[in-house]
């Protein structure tokens, strides 16, 4: 059974019998928890009894309960109900009215939280507290008058493959009906071109009648199918204007035929009927093929798995197997060409990888035993063996298509007004199209001419653009991203990127390629240079932080480790070397031990000013005392970091945006701002421990900035999330990418500026979507209320909104980074 979210709307109650609702709990450690949380439960209204598993982590209620009301009662209690995310096909919507019944409808199933729908991909994301049945959800959405499509069992590549499969037949039915109605419909089109001539070329009255039959019952039966389900729903869509409209042409016109007779065709309105329905139909599959075109970013990213690898045997053979029976720790052989199937590290060989596709870079990259592949890239020459590490849903590749998808059904803020105009719009339209046919009668025009006018009223006045608007942006312009290596969580982070005023990038990872090397070792006097390295390298021994791997790799040996290790954050290392007590970190860990630097002072001050950090080696001088505060300074160590290629450019490119730029940075004052001005940065905070990055970054909110945050560490993560927008470098950790709204897929300073320009021209087509779609009918209902469009022309009208509104948004399909 498929689990789903927990959530019912407000007031929804689920009666629940024994065995009772059973519900998960987290954050429970002990019995007091449980007691903590039945009780909680216990005041619920409608909860009978609340029983805990401690063991289980779960709670089993019975009684009558809403079950938002009880994960509501659970949080205030101090725990949580986990809530699960899942996503459906949607069959039969047309517009944003349909979208709003749906979401409704999803929402009203005891255990669905929210309900969220994108037209575009015809996809609803629910948000679930409870298991939810599949047969529950299929049966709302089908007295909302929609279908639930069927869900499809195979998995990467090969479920992709079944999607396109089906979207390909779908097209195929669509042209097919789209060319007999055509064929239909040609007559009449040849008699509406000679009527600015003053020619009369329409057909005999019967021979219209017969060819506007089917095209009316026919090809015009889903729009009565689906204008049935809406009032039968108490609502109304598209398909409920059209049915109305073509019909009163259809009926008037067969009144007509029956009173006057087929000799006078000209004064039928057939056309109008066939001519709206074929250009609707045309609507319909130019807008499918566009909505294919903005979901084609995810079904590339889905298509890069292959679905078979050569797996080794432990006796070296090799054996052919689908890629989906691999398993974590299995061996297998990669030849130039061929995909990678799983995530692993290489083994054996060395060769040239293609991974353009997950993240951007255009420029092969090479691996060798050791290096880390990701499903889904290439390899370009060599043979490579390697070990899996990850499968299915756990690749990065499969996280970044979720990340994608995510992205993609995601909803836009603006999206709320959408949602409230949808809801009447429909109403509106029809009150408006009959106060069309009174007023024009109440002039004194005739009525078949009154009527054409009301039904040109509700024919052009299509919600379908205002539906499409902001989905079609959002999935054009986060496939766009993904495919240069930007993945943006969801709409909300596109609309904080379009108004940041601000970056503030971490210097080492960031801005540097966080590999510092040693530059220069300056001993104090009486000590030797051999000797200070080999004490720096004992206390830095087996440590994976920069500043370590750059000491060891000067020391070039295997040193003893010291004993008595002890870390001191954001100031350095301590630890016993042949029996003395020694340190080794920044210079507050000087300042906070009281030693004078004596001439070393000098030499500090000449490598900080040249942009190198640095590290004082502390050790027991010759007093008493045992600790590096009793003793005296041994040795000044300089760093010096690459800046990374891209740095210097992005500075510039965020400056060209209008955009400032910002510096966080551990290092002490003078090497922080020698870097800064290197790179051409605006504002430096130096010397900053983690929470005081955080600091900084509300200082800058304080006065006013919308600032985005660039990281790649664990320390990262806080400044991360209290920046506008956090932008986390993907070669970091997972921490700093959970807390991030943009993540880059490569560590190339020069993706931050891009990453910029997509939400600000993302954000820009969702508002040139969006004006266009209220626009078009703010200009077109008058027009056709006026008598100025025909019935034929408002139908012409109404396909190219929607067609109009997908184009424009797959123009963002042609975007790429300024630096490639």
């Amino acid at each position: 059974m498929p689990e789903a979210p927990l959530t019912s709307p407000p007031g929804r109650l689920l009666p629940v019998s024994p065995p009772g609702l059973i519900m998960p709990i987290e954050g429970m450690t002990c019995a007091s928890c449980a007691g903590r949380v039945e009780r909680a439960l216990a005041q619920v209204p409608g909860v009978q009894q609340a029983r805990v598993n401690l063991a289980s982590e779960q709670v089993q209620v019975i009684g009558t309960a809403n079950p938002a009301a009880l994960a509501e009662a659970v949080a205030r209690a101090g725990y949580s109900v986990p809530r699960r995310h899942r996503s459906i096909g949607v069959e039969g919507m047309t517009c944003a009215s349909c979208a709003g019944r749906v979401e409704r409808a999803l929402a009203a199933v005891p255990g669905v939280a929210s309900a969220s729908v994108n037209l575009a991909s015809e996809q609803a994301t629910l948000e679930l507290l409870l298991p939810v049945e599949d047969a529950a959800l299929a049966a709302a959405l089908d007295r909302a008058g929609y279908r639930m499509a069927a869900p499809t069992v195979a998995e990467g590549a090969e479920a992709g493959a079944a999607e396109e499969q089906a979207a390909a037949a779908k097209l195929a039915r669509q042209r097919r009906d789209l060319a007999l109605a055509g064929l239909l419909a040609a007559p009449f089109l040849v008699g509406m071109v000679g009527m600015p001539f003053g020619q009369d070329w329409m057909p005999n009255g019967w021979v219209q009648l017969a060819l506007a039959l089917p095209v009316q019952l026919w090809f015009g039966a889903r729009f009565y199918r689906a204008a049935w389900a809406a009032l039968r729903a108490g609502t109304g869509n598209m398909d409920l204007l059209v049915a109305i409209g073509t019909s009163a042409a259809f009926l008037l016109s067969l009144f007509l035929l029956l009173q006057q007779g087929g000799a006078h065709a000209h004064g039928l309105y057939f056309e109008a009927s066939v001519v709206v329905i074929l250009f609707v139909l045309l609507g319909k599959h130019l807008e499918a093929r566009a909505r294919r075109g903005t979901g084609a970013a995810l079904r590339a990213l889905l298509d890069l798995r292959p679905r078979t690898a050569r797996r080794l045997r432990p006796d070296g053979s090799e054996e052919e197997v689908p890629a989906a029976r691999l398993a974590v720790g299995d061996r297998i052989v990669l030849r130039p060409g061929e995909s990678v199937p799983v995530d692993g590290l290489v083994e054996q060989g060395e060769a040239g990888v293609d991974e353009s596709a997950l993240t951007g870079e255009s420029r092969p990259v090479e691996k060798a035993p050791g290096a880390r592949l990701s499903t889904g890239t290439v390899v370009l020459d060599g043979r490579l063996v390697l070990r899996g590490t990850a499968i299915g849903a756990d690749t990065t590749l499969a996280r970044v298509a979720a990340l994608v998808a995510a992205a993609q059904a995601s909803r836009a803020p603006v999206q709320k007004l959408v949602d409230r105009v949808a809801a009447i719009f429909v109403p509106v339209v029809v009150v408006l199209a009959l106060a069309t046919l009174g007023g024009w009668l109440l002039a004194g025009a005739a009525f078949q001419d009154a009527l054409l006018h009301a039904v040109a009223v509700l024919v052009i006045a299509c919600p379908c653009a205002l539906g499409l608007a902001t989905p079609a942006a959002i999935m054009a312009g986060t496939g766009a991203a993904a495919r240069a290596g930007i993945l943006l969580r969801d709409a909300e982070a596109i609309e904080r990127g379009q108004r940041i005023t601000l970056v503030a990038f971490d210097k080492t990872g960031t801005l540097t390629e966080g590999r510092p090397r040693l530059a220069a070792l300056h001993p104090a006097a009486g000590v030797a240079a051999e000797a200070a390295l080999a004490l720096a390298a004992a206390l830095q021994a087996g440590s994976e932080h920069p500043l370590a791997r750059a000491v060891l790799g000067a020391f070039g040996g295997t040193p003893t480790a010291a004993t008595g290790f002890r870390a001191l954050p954001g100031r350095g290392v301590e630890g016993r070397v042949e029996g003395r007590r020694l340190a080794l970190g920044s210079p507050r860990l000087l300042a906070e031990s009281g030693l004078d630097a004596g001439p070393l002072a000098a030499l500090a001050a000449q490598e900080a000013a040249q942009g190198r950090s640095l590290a004082w080696l502390l050790g027991p001088g010759d007093g008493p005392g045992d600790g590096p505060g009793d003793g005296t300074v041994l040795a000044l160590f300089a760093f010096e970091d690459a800046v990374k290629p891209g740095a210097i450019g992005a500075i510039a490119a965020l400056h060209a945006m209008g955009v400032q730029t910002a510096m966080l940075s551990g290092d002490n004052a003078p090497a922080a701002q020698a870097a800064a001005a290197r790179l051409g940065i605006d504002r430096v905070a130096a010397e900053v421990l983690p929470q005081q990055k955080l600091d900084a970054i509300e200082a800058w909110r304080r006065e006013g900035a919308r600032v985005a945050m660039v990281g790649d560490g664990v320390n990262d993560a806080p400044a991360l999330a209290a920046a506008d927008l956090g932008i986390a470098m993907g070669t970091g950790t997972e921490v700093a990418m959970a807390a991030a709204g943009i993540t880059l897929m490569r560590g190339d300073p020069a993706l931050v500026p891009a990453a910029l320009d997509i939400t600000r021209r993302t954000t820009r087509k969702l508002q040139e979507n969006l004006a266009w779609a209220f626009a078009y009918n703010l200009l077109g209902l008058p027009l056709a209320a006026a008598g100025l469009l025909s019935p034929p022309f408002a139908g012409a009208a109404m396909a190219l909104s929607s067609v109009s509104v997908l184009g424009n948004a797959l123009l963002l399909a042609r975007w790429r980074p300024a630096s490639r």
